[in-house]
Formats: structure tokens, sequence, C-alpha cells
């Protein structure tokens, strides 16, 4: 069964393909793959980030507010336009996360980023979810903004499933062509030895990770993958205004 809401404390760690290695390999007996993980493989996660035509929903993250939101169309891989897709609402207050998500066609999704309401809808969609979503395009008249790719490796801990440990790496972005179904090509975010660990869970992690990431020399930082896109691209303009000023 698909989970539409989550309730979590997520927490990033920026870690090196040795640390993440010596991680895994040291925490083997307590951690599974995720379902998505076939072999133990990483596998693709595509997003579509929505925000006002001023960019104020990454401004005002950037300020690192106690309340703060974004919108997002997801997939995994790359969808056809009759594929299912997630489309998101993530909401983040004093450090606790609340994601609400729907399922919908790809096709459905464009539509309902485009005009805000969707027709018709199939009984796979969560009415109240696609409610929540349209008072948020309402509101900000949110319109895509940038295509974000990555490629995921998630674990959970054998004896409570609610702690996930999750590595992206091969992060890329781009600000044309949004669209699902045009391919994950983009741009480098980071170099190719960096990955960006998230430690979800209920309400604490366990001593027994808390000393393993202490050993490692693995701290807790804040990244934003959309936020730190935003910025570089900020430093492209302003570069691009020196040279021709």
């Amino acid at each position: 069964m698909i989970t539409e809401v989550f309730n979590r404390v997520e927490e990033k760690f920026v870690v090196t393909s040795k640390q993440y290695r010596q991680l895994i390999y040291d925490l083997s007996d307590r951690l599974q793959y995720d379902i998505y993980n076939a072999e133990g493989k990483f596998y693709t996660i595509s997003n579509i980030y929505y925000d006002t035509p001023d960019d104020r929903l990454i401004r005002t993250s950037l300020q690192k507010p106690a309340y703060k939101e974004k919108l997002r169309l997801r997939a995994y891989g790359i969808p056809g336009t009759d594929d299912m897709v997630f489309m998101e609402i993530k909401k983040k207050y004093k450090g606790v996360v609340n994601k609400r998500r729907t399922t919908m066609k790809l096709k459905e999704a464009y539509n309902f980023a485009e005009n805000h309401c969707l027709e018709s809808c199939g009984d796979y969609i969560n009415r109240q979810v696609l409610n929540e979503l349209t008072y948020a395009f309402d509101l900000y008249g949110a319109v895509p903004k940038v295509y974000i790719a990555y490629d995921r490796c998630a674990y959970y801990y054998t004896e409570d499933t609610s702690l996930r440990i999750t590595f992206d790496r091969n992060i890329r972005a781009r600000h044309s062509s949004l669209r699902l179904e045009a391919g994950d090509n983009g741009r480098q975010l980071l170099d190719s030895n960096t990955f960006i660990m998230e430690i979800k869970h209920s309400s604490h992690m366990p001593q027994w990770l808390v000393e393993e990431l202490n050993k490692l020399g693995i701290r807790k930082t804040s990244f934003s993958k959309y936020g730190t896109e935003y910025e570089r691209m900020l430093r492209e303009k302003l570069m691009e205004e020196k040279i021709y000023a």
C-alpha cells in the first residue's frame, strides 16, 4: 500500500563515498534495502519543483524560517504520460516534516498544475490531498521552475521500519524541458564523490546510530537540492551581469 501522508523528522548529512561504504558495512546487520533497491542498485528519482513566478517559496526556505513548504511533482525513473506519479506538498515546521501526496497519471498532473483542478478523478487520487494541493497552487500561482533528478539507495532499520536512511548521488538539474518524460539529464550539482544522506525517523535517532556517525566523523548539516540549485543560478546571473555591465 502506498503511503500518502508522512509525519517525521528528516536530518541531512553530506558524506563521502568512503564514509557511505563504511557506514553501510558497519550497519549491514541492522539495515535492509528499500523495496525500490532491486539487488542493491541505485534507482532514479525525478522531480519538478513549482514556485511562485518570483521564486518566493525557495527564497523563504533559504532564510530558514520555522515554517516552510514546497510543491513538487515526483516520479521514480522516467515516466510516460500515462504512468503514475506523485503530486506532493511538503511542509516543515520546527524540524518536523509533513508530506502529503497523491498519485495521478503524469498527463493528469500536468493538467492539474496548469489549471489547478481536474475534470475527473480516478479512485487512485486522494481527494483530500488534492484539495490541499489545489489551495496551495491557487495561493501561490505556482508554475514549474526547475527539474531535479538524482540516484538513490535507501535502507530501513529491520527492527523499526519508520527509521529510514537514504543516500542520493549524481544530483543534476535543468531549467528547460521541465517535463518528466523528457529524460533525466541535467547539470551536476555536486562532485561524484559526494552523497547526501538523510536519516528519517519518528522522534529521535537510536544511540547506536549516533555512535556510528560520531565514529565516522559524520556531522549533521543543512542542505536543499532546490535551494542549492537556486543559489547557483543566482551566482551565474550575477556573473553575467558583471561581464556585460
